[in-house]
């Protein structure tokens, strides 16, 4: 992402940080990663969600100076948390800090969230259905249709979004439909226009079958789905050509002048996206009523408590959500 804003453009923008399971790396990664935005956003506000003894005791070189640039919102622990060692008890925690977040988000005291990586089978194992971040947040804010996006850094970042997500491989071809991804391409056009600034987005788009299905060979959704879907998309104004073949599509020659690729299932686009800029990268959640950045991986269990988790992914995370921010609040 373009982080080059002033900082006077981000006065008064205050980013939520869930830290996400408190025994993987999202607490320490947490504190190093707000010492790096302090001197990137002096304007900024963080409000920081999580236990502040953990917090504390995680943060390695030290907490960042606090008062009123970063404050932690304490909410207490279930049970001890020990790093690398997951406790089903802090499950409800975990979603706690993200209903948080959610709920000032919604009431306006946030203008962005960033959430660490939390555990999914902790949660399931307090008892609590849970499917990932980007389902719940569409279930806590009543958005019928949301589309996760992970994207790189840099002037023109390679962005690479999910028209399913995660499904079974098996369900993946009766998931697409016509006006499902009518809908996904309408968001993106709009929150990349809203939200990163781009006054014509290109979306490209990828078959569902090897070769794009090879006229109908190897396949017929991308005859009798994602091709008829693609023209209605253009007669809306939202410049997505394609279908093309996942397995060339993703080259310089092509993705020099794209702002997205929209991929059909989650390991079609994102084995790329993530070889291409893994430890930089970001994941997104598109069509909320709110802005919600995140890291591109998991918990790292083996690297919690150690020292040598890389804080990368945290730090674009934050300068995601900040420029992401002010973009929704110029447009």
């Amino acid at each position: 992402m373009n982080t080059a804003a002033h900082p006077d453009e981000t006065a008064a923008v205050t980013v939520a940080i869930t830290t996400g399971e408190p025994a993987g790396v999202g607490p320490e990664l947490t504190a190093v990663a707000l010492r790096e935005a302090q001197s990137r956003w002096p304007s900024v506000r963080f409000a920081v969600l999580g236990d502040r003894a953990l917090l504390e005791a995680r943060a390695g070189a030290g907490w960042p100076a606090s008062g009123e640039a970063v404050r932690i919102e304490h909410h207490a622990l279930a049970a001890p948390a020990e790093a690398g060692k997951l406790d089903a008890a802090n499950g409800r925690y975990v979603l706690g800090l993200l209903d948080a977040a959610i709920d000032g988000a919604v009431a306006g005291r946030f203008d962005a969230i960033v959430t660490a990586p939390l555990q999914k089978s902790t949660i399931n194992d307090a008892g609590v259905p849970f499917t990932g971040h980007t389902e719940y947040l569409a279930e806590r804010t009543n958005t019928p249709r949301v589309v996760m996006m992970l994207a790189g850094t840099g002037e023109r970042p390679l962005r690479v979004a999910l028209a399913t997500t995660h499904l079974p491989l098996k369900e993946v071809s009766a998931a697409i439909t016509i006006d499902g991804l009518v809908d996904t391409l309408r968001i993106i056009d709009h929150d990349l226009r809203a939200h990163f600034g781009l006054a014509a987005p290109r979306i490209l788009v990828t078959g569902l079958n090897p070769h794009a299905g090879e006229n109908g060979y190897l396949g017929r959704e991308e005859i009798d789905v994602i091709a008829p879907a693609l023209e209605r998309a253009r007669a809306l104004g939202i410049d997505a050509p394609g279908p093309y073949p996942a397995d060339t599509l993703f080259q310089p020659r092509y993705l020099k002048n794209a702002d997205c690729v929209l991929a059909m299932y989650h390991d079609q686009g994102l084995p790329v996206l993530k070889y291409a800029t893994f430890g930089e990268g970001i994941n997104v959640t598109l069509g909320l009523p709110i802005i919600r950045t995140s890291v591109d991986h998991g918990t790292a269990l083996d690297l919690a408590g150690t020292g040598r988790a890389d804080a990368g992914s945290m730090i674009a995370a934050i300068d995601a959500a900040v420029t992401m921010a002010q973009h929704k609040r110029n447009a």
